[in-house]
Protein backbone atom coordinates (compact mmCIF):
# COMPACT_ATOMS: atom_id res chain seq x y z
CA UNK A 1 0.00 0.00 0.00
CA UNK A 2 1.68 3.39 -0.50
CA UNK A 3 1.90 6.15 2.27
CA UNK A 4 -0.06 8.78 3.03
CA UNK A 5 0.71 11.61 5.22
CA UNK A 6 -2.24 14.23 5.46
CA UNK A 7 -1.22 17.37 7.56
CA UNK A 8 -4.29 18.74 8.49
CA UNK A 9 -4.62 19.18 12.12
CA UNK A 10 -7.72 16.54 13.38
CA UNK A 11 -10.46 19.84 14.22
CA UNK A 12 -9.98 21.08 10.79
CA UNK A 13 -9.98 17.96 8.95
CA UNK A 14 -14.06 17.15 10.58
CA UNK A 15 -14.90 20.56 8.83
CA UNK A 16 -12.99 19.02 5.57
CA UNK A 17 -13.99 15.59 5.61
CA UNK A 18 -16.59 13.13 5.59
CA UNK A 19 -16.12 9.90 7.45
CA UNK A 20 -16.71 7.97 3.99
CA UNK A 21 -13.61 9.84 2.80
CA UNK A 22 -11.31 8.98 5.46
CA UNK A 23 -12.48 5.72 4.93
CA UNK A 24 -11.93 5.89 1.10
CA UNK A 25 -8.62 6.91 1.27
CA UNK A 26 -7.37 3.92 4.22
CA UNK A 27 -8.60 1.07 1.79
CA UNK A 28 -5.81 2.00 -0.74
CA UNK A 29 -3.39 3.43 1.71
CA UNK A 30 -1.54 3.73 5.07
CA UNK A 31 -3.17 6.90 6.33
CA UNK A 32 -0.11 8.85 8.54
CA UNK A 33 -2.56 11.60 10.63
CA UNK A 34 -0.97 14.70 12.17
CA UNK A 35 0.22 13.81 15.44
CA UNK A 36 -0.48 17.58 16.74
CA UNK A 37 -3.77 19.41 17.27
CA UNK A 38 -2.15 22.53 15.57
CA UNK A 39 -0.67 23.13 11.95
CA UNK A 40 2.87 21.47 11.61
CA UNK A 41 5.87 23.78 11.76
CA UNK A 42 8.44 23.30 8.69
CA UNK A 43 11.10 20.95 10.63
CA UNK A 44 8.04 18.76 11.86
CA UNK A 45 7.01 18.42 7.97
CA UNK A 46 10.60 17.38 7.22
CA UNK A 47 10.44 14.65 9.20
CA UNK A 48 7.23 13.22 8.60
CA UNK A 49 7.43 13.27 5.13
CA UNK A 50 10.11 11.15 4.34
CA UNK A 51 9.02 7.46 2.98
CA UNK A 52 5.48 8.86 2.01
CA UNK A 53 4.41 8.72 -1.61
CA UNK A 54 1.37 11.77 -0.79
CA UNK A 55 0.80 14.05 1.01
CA UNK A 56 -2.28 15.82 1.87
CA UNK A 57 -3.27 19.37 3.03
CA UNK A 58 -4.89 22.45 3.86
CA UNK A 59 -5.04 26.12 4.63
CA UNK A 60 -2.47 26.70 7.60
CA UNK A 61 0.34 24.07 6.16
CA UNK A 62 3.66 24.88 5.85
CA UNK A 63 5.37 26.00 2.58
CA UNK A 64 7.46 22.76 0.58
CA UNK A 65 10.65 24.27 1.04
CA UNK A 66 13.99 22.89 0.15
CA UNK A 67 13.97 21.42 3.58
CA UNK A 68 11.35 19.70 3.62
CA UNK A 69 11.23 18.76 -0.09
CA UNK A 70 15.48 16.91 0.61
CA UNK A 71 13.20 14.56 2.88
CA UNK A 72 10.59 14.28 0.90
CA UNK A 73 12.42 10.97 -0.47
CA UNK A 74 9.40 9.46 -2.30
CA UNK A 75 6.59 11.91 -2.68
CA UNK A 76 5.42 11.79 -6.11
CA UNK A 77 1.68 13.91 -4.99
CA UNK A 78 0.70 16.75 -2.75
CA UNK A 79 -3.52 16.90 -2.97
CA UNK A 80 -4.32 20.73 -1.12
CA UNK A 81 -7.81 20.66 -0.05
CA UNK A 82 -8.64 23.88 -0.20
CA UNK A 83 -8.10 26.66 -3.66
CA UNK A 84 -4.54 28.26 -4.20
CA UNK A 85 -1.36 26.58 -3.64
CA UNK A 86 0.71 29.18 -3.86
CA UNK A 87 1.43 30.16 -0.21
CA UNK A 88 2.42 26.14 0.54
CA UNK A 89 3.96 25.02 -2.96
CA UNK A 90 7.13 26.14 -4.38
CA UNK A 91 8.64 26.09 -8.14
CA UNK A 92 10.86 22.96 -6.39
CA UNK A 93 7.89 20.81 -5.83
CA UNK A 94 7.31 21.12 -9.73
CA UNK A 95 10.96 20.75 -10.75
CA UNK A 96 11.63 17.64 -8.95
CA UNK A 97 8.43 16.20 -11.00
CA UNK A 98 6.15 16.16 -8.36
CA UNK A 99 2.27 16.38 -9.38
CA UNK A 100 0.37 19.11 -6.70
CA UNK A 101 -3.91 18.61 -7.13
CA UNK A 102 -6.46 20.98 -5.55
CA UNK A 103 -10.19 20.81 -4.80
CA UNK A 104 -10.91 23.94 -7.05
CA UNK A 105 -13.64 22.25 -8.41
CA UNK A 106 -15.69 22.04 -5.21
CA UNK A 107 -15.20 25.36 -4.28
CA UNK A 108 -15.83 26.82 -7.90
CA UNK A 109 -19.81 25.83 -7.79
CA UNK A 110 -19.96 28.08 -3.98
CA UNK A 111 -17.78 31.02 -5.33
CA UNK A 112 -19.84 31.18 -8.62
CA UNK A 113 -23.32 31.13 -6.76
CA UNK A 114 -21.52 33.34 -4.33
CA UNK A 115 -20.64 36.04 -7.68
CA UNK A 116 -23.95 35.93 -8.96
CA UNK A 117 -25.69 36.75 -5.73
CA UNK A 118 -22.89 40.16 -5.52
CA UNK A 119 -23.87 40.80 -8.98
CA UNK A 120 -27.64 41.02 -8.24
CA UNK A 121 -27.16 42.33 -4.87
CA UNK A 122 -24.89 45.64 -6.68
CA UNK A 123 -27.47 46.05 -9.78
CA UNK A 124 -30.78 46.09 -7.20
CA UNK A 125 -28.95 47.63 -4.35
CA UNK A 126 -30.06 45.00 -1.43
CA UNK A 127 -27.69 45.77 1.24
CA UNK A 128 -28.49 49.54 1.07
CA UNK A 129 -32.40 48.88 1.13
CA UNK A 130 -31.93 46.09 4.23
CA UNK A 131 -29.71 49.03 5.84
CA UNK A 132 -32.31 51.71 4.93
CA UNK A 133 -35.19 49.33 6.28
CA UNK A 134 -32.76 48.83 10.09
CA UNK A 135 -32.98 52.28 10.26
CA UNK A 136 -36.91 52.34 9.65
CA UNK A 137 -36.52 54.59 6.24
CA UNK A 138 -39.61 52.77 4.23
CA UNK A 139 -39.13 55.80 1.85
CA UNK A 140 -35.19 54.97 0.85
CA UNK A 141 -36.56 53.40 -1.81
CA UNK A 142 -37.94 56.53 -3.50
CA UNK A 143 -34.61 58.26 -4.07
CA UNK A 144 -33.50 58.89 -7.14
CA UNK A 145 -29.86 59.05 -5.87
CA UNK A 146 -29.94 55.14 -5.77
CA UNK A 147 -29.87 53.58 -9.43
CA UNK A 148 -30.98 49.98 -9.53
CA UNK A 149 -31.02 47.98 -12.65
CA UNK A 150 -32.29 44.93 -13.97
CA UNK A 151 -29.57 42.03 -15.02
CA UNK A 152 -31.55 41.12 -17.97
CA UNK A 153 -29.76 41.57 -20.98
CA UNK A 154 -26.66 43.03 -19.37
CA UNK A 155 -23.20 42.55 -20.96
CA UNK A 156 -20.70 40.56 -18.42
CA UNK A 157 -17.30 40.40 -18.70
CA UNK A 158 -15.79 37.89 -17.12
CA UNK A 159 -11.32 38.02 -16.52
CA UNK A 160 -10.03 34.42 -16.27
CA UNK A 161 -12.21 31.68 -17.30
CA UNK A 162 -11.16 29.01 -15.07
CA UNK A 163 -13.13 26.44 -12.51
CA UNK A 164 -15.12 29.09 -11.34
CA UNK A 165 -16.07 30.99 -14.42
CA UNK A 166 -17.20 27.89 -16.12
CA UNK A 167 -19.60 27.64 -13.20
CA UNK A 168 -20.40 30.78 -13.20
CA UNK A 169 -21.74 30.88 -16.85
CA UNK A 170 -24.62 28.37 -16.58
CA UNK A 171 -26.02 30.39 -13.73
CA UNK A 172 -25.42 33.76 -15.87
CA UNK A 173 -27.41 32.39 -19.02
CA UNK A 174 -31.09 32.58 -18.03
CA UNK A 175 -30.61 36.27 -17.84
CA UNK A 176 -30.00 36.10 -21.28
CA UNK A 177 -26.89 38.07 -20.69
CA UNK A 178 -24.11 38.97 -23.34
CA UNK A 179 -21.13 37.09 -21.46
CA UNK A 180 -17.14 37.87 -23.30
CA UNK A 181 -13.98 37.01 -21.88
CA UNK A 182 -10.82 38.33 -21.17
CA UNK A 183 -8.70 34.97 -20.66
CA UNK A 184 -5.45 34.81 -23.46
CA UNK A 185 -4.94 30.92 -22.02
CA UNK A 186 -8.20 29.56 -22.86
CA UNK A 187 -8.41 28.55 -26.49
CA UNK A 188 -11.13 30.58 -28.58
CA UNK A 189 -12.32 26.77 -29.46
CA UNK A 190 -13.35 26.44 -25.34
CA UNK A 191 -14.47 29.91 -24.70
CA UNK A 192 -17.06 28.55 -27.82
CA UNK A 193 -18.23 25.78 -26.14
CA UNK A 194 -19.10 27.85 -23.25
CA UNK A 195 -21.52 30.32 -25.91
CA UNK A 196 -19.06 33.33 -24.16
CA UNK A 197 -16.84 35.62 -26.42
CA UNK A 198 -13.55 36.01 -26.55
CA UNK A 199 -12.31 39.93 -25.70
CA UNK A 200 -8.96 41.75 -25.18
CA UNK A 201 -8.63 43.13 -21.40
CA UNK A 202 -9.90 46.77 -22.73
CA UNK A 203 -12.99 45.56 -24.81
CA UNK A 204 -13.83 44.01 -21.28
CA UNK A 205 -12.99 47.00 -19.02
CA UNK A 206 -15.02 49.39 -21.63
CA UNK A 207 -18.07 47.90 -22.77
CA UNK A 208 -18.96 45.37 -19.78
CA UNK A 209 -21.77 46.59 -17.43
CA UNK A 210 -20.04 44.08 -15.41
CA UNK A 211 -16.75 43.19 -14.76
CA UNK A 212 -15.88 39.79 -12.59
CA UNK A 213 -12.79 38.63 -11.76
CA UNK A 214 -11.69 35.31 -11.95
CA UNK A 215 -7.83 34.60 -12.49
CA UNK A 216 -5.11 33.66 -10.53
CA UNK A 217 -2.62 35.73 -8.92
CA UNK A 218 0.66 35.57 -10.56
CA UNK A 219 3.16 38.16 -11.25
CA UNK A 220 1.38 38.97 -15.08
CA UNK A 221 -2.07 39.70 -12.84
CA UNK A 222 -0.87 41.40 -10.26
CA UNK A 223 -2.54 45.25 -9.92
CA UNK A 224 -3.61 44.13 -13.45
CA UNK A 225 -6.59 46.27 -12.76
CA UNK A 226 -5.19 49.75 -11.64
CA UNK A 227 -6.33 53.26 -12.52
CA UNK A 228 -5.66 52.88 -16.08
CA UNK A 229 -8.22 49.92 -16.42
CA UNK A 230 -11.13 51.51 -13.80
CA UNK A 231 -11.11 54.85 -16.13
CA UNK A 232 -12.24 52.54 -19.37
CA UNK A 233 -15.50 51.40 -17.47
CA UNK A 234 -18.75 52.77 -17.20
CA UNK A 235 -20.31 55.28 -15.09
CA UNK A 236 -22.78 52.60 -14.64
CA UNK A 237 -20.64 49.45 -14.46
CA UNK A 238 -19.69 47.32 -11.20
CA UNK A 239 -16.76 45.71 -10.66
CA UNK A 240 -17.16 41.86 -8.89
CA UNK A 241 -13.82 40.19 -7.28
CA UNK A 242 -14.03 37.17 -5.35
CA UNK A 243 -10.15 36.08 -6.94
CA UNK A 244 -7.45 37.27 -5.68
CA UNK A 245 -6.96 41.00 -4.12
CA UNK A 246 -4.25 41.74 -5.08
CA UNK A 247 -5.54 41.41 -9.11
CA UNK A 248 -6.83 45.30 -7.68
CA UNK A 249 -4.70 47.94 -7.66
CA UNK A 250 -6.67 49.20 -4.22
CA UNK A 251 -5.84 52.32 -4.03
CA UNK A 252 -7.11 53.03 -7.29
CA UNK A 253 -10.34 51.12 -6.82
CA UNK A 254 -10.92 53.69 -4.14
CA UNK A 255 -10.58 56.98 -6.38
CA UNK A 256 -12.80 55.30 -8.68
CA UNK A 257 -15.29 54.47 -5.98
CA UNK A 258 -14.71 58.23 -4.30
CA UNK A 259 -15.15 59.93 -7.41
CA UNK A 260 -17.76 57.61 -9.39
CA UNK A 261 -15.53 56.88 -11.94
CA UNK A 262 -17.86 53.60 -11.61
CA UNK A 263 -21.05 53.04 -9.85
CA UNK A 264 -19.57 50.41 -7.44
CA UNK A 265 -17.81 47.52 -6.90
CA UNK A 266 -18.51 44.17 -4.55
CA UNK A 267 -14.90 42.37 -2.89
CA UNK A 268 -14.73 39.38 -1.19
CA UNK A 269 -10.62 39.18 -1.81
CA UNK A 270 -8.10 42.18 -0.38
CA UNK A 271 -4.32 42.91 -0.55
CA UNK A 272 -4.28 42.37 2.51
CA UNK A 273 -5.81 40.08 4.60
CA UNK A 274 -8.18 40.32 7.59
CA UNK A 275 -8.88 44.29 5.46
CA UNK A 276 -6.91 46.31 8.02
CA UNK A 277 -9.21 48.44 10.39
CA UNK A 278 -7.75 51.66 8.84
CA UNK A 279 -8.90 50.76 5.05
CA UNK A 280 -10.93 53.44 3.57
CA UNK A 281 -12.95 50.82 2.02
CA UNK A 282 -15.07 50.78 4.95
CA UNK A 283 -16.44 54.02 4.37
CA UNK A 284 -17.48 53.88 1.17
CA UNK A 285 -21.45 53.25 0.44
CA UNK A 286 -20.73 51.67 -3.11
CA UNK A 287 -19.12 49.07 -1.99
CA UNK A 288 -19.69 45.74 -0.46
CA UNK A 289 -17.10 43.85 1.35
CA UNK A 290 -17.60 40.65 2.19
CA UNK A 291 -14.49 38.65 4.53
CA UNK A 292 -13.35 35.69 1.90
CA UNK A 293 -16.12 33.44 2.42
CA UNK A 294 -17.70 33.42 -1.05
CA UNK A 295 -16.14 29.22 -1.51
CA UNK A 296 -17.25 28.60 2.01
CA UNK A 297 -20.51 26.95 2.04
CA UNK A 298 -21.09 24.24 4.71
CA UNK A 299 -21.63 21.63 2.00
CA UNK A 300 -18.65 22.25 -0.59
CA UNK A 301 -16.50 22.59 2.64
CA UNK A 302 -17.25 19.53 4.06
CA UNK A 303 -16.16 18.09 0.34
CA UNK A 304 -12.58 19.54 -0.05
CA UNK A 305 -11.11 16.30 1.37
CA UNK A 306 -13.27 14.13 -0.21
CA UNK A 307 -12.24 15.65 -3.93
CA UNK A 308 -8.33 14.91 -3.06
CA UNK A 309 -8.78 11.55 -2.22
CA UNK A 310 -10.53 10.45 -5.40
CA UNK A 311 -7.07 11.78 -6.99
CA UNK A 312 -5.09 10.01 -4.88
CA UNK A 313 -7.05 7.24 -5.71
CA UNK A 314 -6.80 8.15 -9.41
CA UNK A 315 -3.51 8.76 -9.62
CA UNK A 316 -2.24 5.88 -7.58
CA UNK A 317 -4.04 4.12 -9.88
CA UNK A 318 -2.40 4.80 -12.83
CA UNK A 319 -5.19 7.60 -14.40
CA UNK A 320 -5.13 11.28 -14.77
CA UNK A 321 -6.08 13.07 -11.86
CA UNK A 322 -8.95 15.50 -12.33
CA UNK A 323 -7.66 18.84 -10.33
CA UNK A 324 -4.14 19.18 -11.30
CA UNK A 325 -2.34 22.31 -10.96
CA UNK A 326 -1.20 23.74 -14.24
CA UNK A 327 2.53 25.58 -13.17
CA UNK A 328 2.87 27.30 -16.34
CA UNK A 329 -0.26 29.22 -15.61
CA UNK A 330 0.60 29.21 -11.82
CA UNK A 331 4.48 30.76 -12.16
CA UNK A 332 4.51 29.47 -8.40
CA UNK A 333 7.67 31.49 -7.67
CA UNK A 334 10.29 29.93 -4.90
Amino acid sequence: MVRILVTIPVNLLKVVSRPEDLEKLESFAEVIFNPYERDLTEEELSRLIRGVDGCITSWGSPRFTEKVLTNADKLKIIGHAAGSVKPYVTEGVFRRGIVVVNAASAIAKAVAEFTLAMILNCLRAIPQHIFAMKGRNWGYKWERTLRTWDLREKRIGLIGFGAVARELVPLLKPFDVRISVYDPYVPAGVLKGYGVSPASLEEVMRESDIVSIHAALTDETRYMIGERELRMMKSTAYLINTARGAIIDERALVKALKEKWIAGAALDVFEVEPLPKDSPLYELDNVFLTPHIAGLSDERRSMLFGVIVEDFKRFFSGEEPLNRVDPRKLKVLA
